[in-house]
C-alpha cells in the first residue's frame, strides 16, 4: 500500500500539469474560441460576443488569467467541459459521451484480443526456440512495421469493394443508416458487421509487437534455474510453460498491456478516418479541421485522465505480480 500511495502522489502531480497546460495552451495562441465564433458568424452583434465571452470563459470580461484558471477547476471537478464551437451550443462532455463508447468497444476489444493472441503465441515461439513457427517469426513481424491505414485500405479493396457477390464487410461507419442505437440485436449485430474490418485491421498490426516482446523474455526466462528445476522434477511441459516461465516472463507485457489500455481512450486516428468510424480519435479529427478549441481541449483531458490511471494501474498490476518491484520501492 506504500508503494500504491507513493504513485498516487506522483499521478496526482503529473494529473494537475496535465490540466494546467491544457488551461494555459489555448490561452497563450493568437486568439480566442470568442473570436474563432464571431469570425464564423460576422452578423452577430456585441451583445452576443459580450455572452459568449461569459460563456465559454475566456476573454477580458471574465476577470484576470487566475481567476479564469481557478473557475476552470471548478468546472471540471463538476464535469463541464465547456461547450462546442462547431455544434454550438451542444456540451463537450455530450459529444464526447456519444463517441467514447464506441472507442471503448472497438479499441479496446481489439486491445484485448491482440493481446492475448500475440502473448500465447510468443510464449509458443519461445519454448519452441529455433522450431518452424519461432523461424516464421521475421515475416510475422512484418505486421508491426505495417501502418494502420494501409491495411485497413487493402481490407476494405479486398472484402469491402470490387466484389462480385457484393460487399462481405461494410467498409466505412458504425452502423447502417436507419438504425437507432438500442440495446437490441438487430443493433448489435449490425454495429459488430462493421466493426470487423476495422477490428482485424487494430490486431492484425499491433499482435506482432506483442508476440515479439513475450518471445525474447521467454527465452531468458527459460534458462533461469527455477524453470531447469522444475524440468528436472519431471513436471509436464505445460505445466512448467505456463506456472514457471510464462507467468514471470508475462511481467513486462503485462505493464505495457495495462498502458495500451489507457491509449485506447484516444482511439486509432488513422483508423477511424480510414473506416469513417465514429469514435473518440474521429471527434478529435472533426475539432482540429473546424478549429473548435474546446472539444479539443476536452478530448485531449479525458486522454490524459486515462493514460494517468493505465500507468497507475500498470504500476498496481506490476508491484501485485512481482514483489521485487514493492522491495525495491521500499528503499
Amino acid at each position: 500500500m506504500r508503494f500504491i500511495a507513493r504513485r498516487l502522489g506522483t499521478y496526482a502531480v503529473a494529473l494537475w500539469f496535465a490540466v494546467s497546460i491544457n488551461f494555459l495552451i489555448p490561452r497563450l495562441i493568437p486568439g480566442n474560441a470568442v473570436q474563432a465564433m464571431m469570425a464564423k458568424y460576422p452578423n452577430l452583434t456585441p451583445q452576443a460576443e459580450h455572452s459568449l465571452d461569459l460563456l465559454l470563459g475566456v476573454g477580458k470580461n471574465n476577470g484576470s488569467l487566475w481567476h479564469q484558471y481557478v473557475v476552470y477547476l471548478g468546472n471540471i471537478s463538476h464535469g463541464d467541459l465547456g461547450v462546442s464551437l462547431s455544434q454550438f451550443p451542444t456540451k463537450v462532455t455530450t459529444l464526447i459521451g456519444s463517441a467514447m463508447p464506441w472507442t471503448l468497444t472497438l479499441v479496446g476489444t481489439a486491445t484485448v484480443l491482440s493481446f492475448l493472441i500475440g502473448t500465447l503465441l510468443g510464449v509458443l515461439a519461445g519454448w519452441r526456440r529455433g522450431g518452424w513457427f519461432d523461424r516464421a517469426l521475421p515475416a510475422l513481424s512484418f505486421l508491426q512495421a505495417t501502418p494502420y491505414f494501409f491495411l485497413a485500405l487493402l481490407l476494405i479493396d479486398g472484402l469491402s469493394l470490387h466484389l462480385d457477390h457484393g460487399r462481405i464487410f461494410p467498409g466505412y461507419g458504425t452502423v447502417d443508416l436507419g438504425f437507432h442505437t438500442g440495446f437490441n440485436w438487430p443493433f448489435i449485430a449490425n454495429a459488430l458487421h462493421h466493426a470487423v474490418l476495422p477490428a482485424l485491421t487494430l490486431i492484425v498490426t499491433s499482435m506482432a509487437g506483442w508476440m515479439l516482446q513475450m518471445r525474447n523474455v521467454m527465452i531468458t526466462t527459460i534458462g533461469e534455474d527455477y524453470v531447469l528445476a522444475a524440468q528436472a522434477k519431471g513436471l509436464s511441459s505445460r505445466r512448467v510453460i505456463f506456472t514457471y516461465a510464462a507467468r514471470n516472463a508475462i511481467l513486462p507485457n503485462l505493464a505495457g498491456f495495462a498502458l495500451a489500455l489507457g491509449f485506447v481512450v484516444a482511439g486509432a486516428l488513422i483508423m477511424e478516418l480510414v473506416f469513417s468510424y465514429q469514435g473518440l480519435g474521429y471527434l478529435l479529427y472533426q475539432a482540429v479541421t473546424s478549429d473548435d478549441g474546446p472539444l479539443m481541449q476536452g478530448v485531449f483531458l479525458v486522454i490524459a485522465f486515462a493514460v494517468l490511471a493505465a500507468s497507475l494501474i500498470a504500476d498496481a498490476v506490476y508491484a501485485i505480480a512481482d514483489p521485487r518491484a514493492r522491495t525495491r520501492a521500499a528503499y
